[in-house]
This record gives C-alpha cells, structure tokens and sequence, in this order.
C-alpha cells in the first residue's frame, strides 16, 4: 500500500517491517518521531530510557539476547552514548541493532552543528543515509540485514530534512526474526585479550563492507548529458542537486556514506572532466576522493556552515532558477522565541534576572530564560552541564561567588546527566544551590514522558521517580521545593539557600502550561484608568501582555492567569485570573 509519510515515520515503518522487537530512545529533535511512531505497534517494545548510552546499551541487550533491535538520539546525543558505540563495534551482534541518529545542519534545536559521519568512520561501523521516505523505510530494514551479514551495529543517519519533510512509501508485511543466544566470552567480553582479537575482524569487516558498497543498489549512478561535470551527493542535498539541475550532469548518488566504494568513484572521476562533490556540512567525501588521489571541488564552491537550499546550490552551480516566490521585506520585524505564555519558569528566571544571580544553565524549553527581557542564564553546554560546571565554578572562584551562583536544569535533564553532577557536588562539598525547573514533562522535544511523570512511553501508569528523595539520598541535606507562579516564596527560597554554607537544592515544581489535564485560571485584567504605563508587567517577557496607547493590554487567547504578572504591578493596575 502506498502512503504520505515523514521521513521519521517511514523508518519507524521500515523498523516494523523488518521485525524489529525492541527500540530503546531519548527524544531529541530531529530523531524523536521515529520512537514515537514506532511505539504505535503493538508487536514492538518501546521506552523513553534516561538518556542515549542507556538506550544503546538496552538495545545491544535485546539484540545479544536474539531480538532485532533499535535506539535513536539527535547528534549530540550520540555523543552521550559514544562510550558503548565504539565498543560494540568490536562485539558485533547477535540480532541485528539498528541506530538512528538524526543531524541538525542549520541547528533549528540544537547547539551544535556536528556531522555524525564522522562517527560512523571513527568507530568503523557502516552507515546508510536516505534521502527521502522511500529510502528510509528501505534503509531501515536493509540495516538490519547488513547488521547480521557483516556481524556489525549500522547507523542510519538523518536529518531534520528528510525527517521533517514527507514523500510517498510503499509498505509491506512485517517479518518475525529471532535468534538463540549462545554463551560467547571471547565475543562479548571486551577484556584486553579478547579485544586485541576483535580489532582485526573490525578491520577485515570494513574491507568487506567497502567492496559491498560497490555493487550495491543504493549507491547509484544517475546519468547526465553533460560530462564536463560529475557530481557525488547525498541526502538532502542530492534532492536540492536534482531539483536544479536535473538530468544535466552526471550525479553518483551515495545511499552508504560509509565505508564508501573506491572503484565506483575512481570510474566515475573518469568518465567526466570535472569531479564536485555537493554535501552539507563538513568535507566528508570530498575527503574520501582526495584519499583516493583524485582532483575533486567541494568546500571551496560550497559552505560547510548551515543547511543547504535549492537556491544555494543554483547560486553556486552558476544556473539561473524559476522561482515564483516572493522574498520577505527586511522591514518586517523579527520573532524571537519566547517561552509560552503561563510558562512555570518564567517567575524562576525573573527572580534570577532581578537578583542579578550568575546562573550555569542546562538543555531543555527552559533555556529561553536567557533571551530577553528575562537575560537570566549565563551559559548553556549540554546535558547536564549546568550542575558540574556550577561545582568547577565555585570550587575554582574559592568561595569568591558563594551566595551569588546556581545551576538551572530540567527535570527530564537531571534524570539524563544531572545526577552525577549533584553526586559531585555533595561527594566534593562544593556549596552549590542546584534549581531543579520541574514541569512534570520533557518539554522542549513535545511533551514526552520521563522518569519523574509517573508514565512510560505509552501512558502506561510507571515507576516515578521522587526528586526530593533522590536529592538526599546522594547527600544533599537542604532539599526543598517552591511554586514559580509565588515570585515571593521563590526569592525567599534562593536567598536562603544561597545563604546556607553548604549544597542545596531546589525543585522549582510547576507542570507546563501546555499539558492538557493543566487547568488554567481566568485572564489577568487590566484596569486601564489605574495603569501608568510603568512596563513593570513587560519585565517578565510574557507574550500575553503588551503596550497600547501607554497602557498594558491582556490577550485573552493567550493569557493562562498564572498571575505572576500582577505580582508586579504595584498599583493594583492588574486584577488576578480567577478560577475559571
């Protein structure tokens, strides 16, 4: 049957199809529909684990015990489970586990731009990159087949791109494999001796995967009628290729960006004057053909900064696109991203804001409290930094910043990479406040459950995870917990326990405005002839409230009455949102 998907949606497919058992994932923008999607079939177990090593190692698990497997992450977070990849690399499988990883070019959610190809060169493992649906539901499950071909994890790499953007697949029935597991120490337990004898499998693998690279389907020669140039390409940017210049050149198109096939490109250098290698990102392959001797254009024609478009590659490629869009005026004013209108963080950062309290932030919706008006945070790394950098901040100022620093994290971050920071602090005595922004949900990847919510993927009733008593049982004596929308029980609270000579933490506990079971209150109103245009209300940076004619105005589409607002208004301008 055909059908309309998204390129996440289609690997979740293929995944099916090839009779995948077990996916293991943490949400990550572009990467998180796949799990999603793949949790929507009931012959498949499906998780949330708490962050991506856990989840590939649960998915080596399944595959070792027989069980065809997957874990999917973004880029960054195939940097957390970068650990276990390398190592599996030299195991292998069993049943055959898939990895999806899905990279950011452009970084519309991301703080980084890395290109996870890299990975797939330095572990020495094989990866397959789709450049449409179709190819992602293919891919997906001839991974799984090369998987236990070659006796090796596969990556299959996407982008926000192929993943977001929809084309047509053609589905088909799911197959069942299982397979027995056996007792294989020299195999399985990467002790010294027996690694020193995998090390020469992985090598010899590779040569195996290289010479199937050059026969196989998804590396493929599209011919041209112009042989002055030849281009190789891959992924989006074979689609952004086609798109302009159509049949005119030749394009040898790389569905196995790696290993990637010599002989293939050797001839195909060969049968055009000009070789231009057209991919986003870093010099991945123009790398590979200069390996390989050749004469190859790349990175000097096109940038290896941002994602690619069709008019960049028309730009570049010298050709002259039909376009009937018209461009935006430069007039128009920008929109920066805001943090939702009720949002429960936005008192917390307020009161940093206002306290003019240095603040180590971490990943999540909540790093908006760094845009103005709130220009709360101070930094953000990645998972987890915000506490282990709050520790080497302090310990390394000598008590010089003691009272005057925190660390801000969300609750589904502190489950991923925040324990091991608090256990630093109280192992270390560093005199830390943490702030724990909980919202009782991963907000900033659309609202997926973690180990705090009390429910698992599906919405199944599950273990939840206590903060307060996880805090003290790592040693952190002074643990308490505050409600944002209270401006004066949350400054109260930090200024107490910054005062304190010894680790604390608070949970800032409040769910997101946006979770349906959370029942707002009536809007704020104003009571224009009381306001005097003081902006006080505009300091929080609520997108409900704004200025006309010199007085505050309430949008009551957008207003949740969490009152914070009123809270500032000294002149009883705004009257508090009821219950509704």
């Amino acid at each position: 049957m055909k059908m309309l998907m998204l390129g996440n949606e289609a690997v979740a497919r293929g995944l099916y199809e090839a009779g995948c058992a077990f996916v293991s994932s943490y949400p990550g923008t572009p990467s998180t529909e796949i799990t999603e999607a793949i949790a929507k079939y009931q012959e498949v177990y499906a998780e949330w684990a708490p962050n991506e090593k856990v989840a590939m190692e649960a998915a080596f698990g399944a595959c070792l015990s027989g069980k065809r497997s997957f874990c999917g992450m973004k880029h960054v977070g195939l940097n957390v489970a970068a650990d276990p990849l390398f190592t599996i690399a030299y195991t292998g499988v069993n049943a055959g586990m898939v990895i999806g990883v899905a990279d950011d070019a452009g970084m519309h959610s991301s703080q980084n731009e890395q290109d996870s190809r890299h990975y797939a060169r330095a572990a020495k493992i094989p990866m397959l990159e789709p450049a449409d649906s179709a190819e992602a539901l293919h891919f997906a499950k001839l991974a799984y087949e090369l998987s236990e071909q070659f006796d090796t994890p596969v990556l299959l790499k996407m982008c926000t791109r192929i993943s977001h953007s929809q084309s047509v697949v053609e589905t088909g029935d799911r197959i069942e494999i299982s397979k027995a597991y056996e007792k294989n120490p020299q195999k399985y337990i990467m002790m010294p001796g027996n690694a020193k004898r995998r090390h020469p499998f992985v090598e010899e693998r590779t040569k195996k995967l290289a010479a199937w690279a050059e026969d196989c389907c998804i590396n493929r020669l599209e011919e041209g009628n112009d042989h002055s140039i030849g281009i190789i390409t891959s992924s989006t940017a074979y689609q952004y290729v086609k798109e302009v210049l159509g049949d005119t050149y030749p394009v040898l198109k790389l569905g196995m960006i790696w290993p990637m096939p010599e002989k293939k490109i050797r001839d195909f250098a060969a049968s055009v004057d000009k070789l231009v290698v057209v991919e986003e990102l870093d010099s991945f392959i123009e790398a590979h053909c200069k390996d390989l001797g050749l004469t190859v254009s790349g990175k000097e024609i096109f940038p290896c900064i941002d994602e690619f478009s069709q008019n960049l590659v028309a730009g570049k490629m010298n050709v002259e696109k039909e376009t009937d869009g018209v461009a935006l005026s430069e007039a128009i004013p920008a929109r920066p991203p805001v943090m939702c209108a009720g949002c429960p963080h936005r008192g917390l950062f307020y009161t940093l804001a206002k306290n003019k309290i240095t603040a180590l932030g971490d990943i999540g919706c909540y790093t908006l409290g760094a845009v103005p008006p709130l220009g709360a945070l101070d930094t953000t790394i990645c998972m987890g930094a915000s506490i282990s950098g709050l520790h080497g901040f302090t310990k390394a100022q000598q008590g010089a910043m003691d009272g005057k620093a925190v660390a801000v994290i969300g609750d589904s971050t502190f489950m991923h990479s925040g324990i091991t920071g608090l256990v630093n602090v109280a192992y270390n005595e560093s005199n830390a406040t943490v702030i724990i922004v909980d919202n009782s949900i991963t907000g900033m990847t659309g609202h997926q459950q973690n180990p705090t919510t009390g429910y698992n993927l599906k919405g199944d009733p599950a273990t939840k995870i206590d903060l307060e008593t996880l805090c003290r049982a790592v040693g952190i004596r002074r643990v308490r917990v505050v409600d944002p929308y209270d401006l004066k029980e949350t400054e109260d609270a930090i200024k107490e326990e910054l005062a304190a000579n010894e680790p604390s933490v608070i949970i800032s506990r409040r769910p997101c405005a946006l979770l349906k079971y959370v029942k707002h209150n009536k809007p704020v109103e104003i009571n224009a002839d009381k306001c005097v245009g003081c902006k006080m209300c505009m300091k929080i940076g609520c997108p409900a409230i704004s200025m006309k004619d010199g007085k505050a105005q309430i949008d009551n589409t957008l207003c949740t009455g969490c009152n914070v607002c009123t809270q500032l208004c000294k002149i009883g301008a705004m009257k508090k949102g009821e219950e509704a």
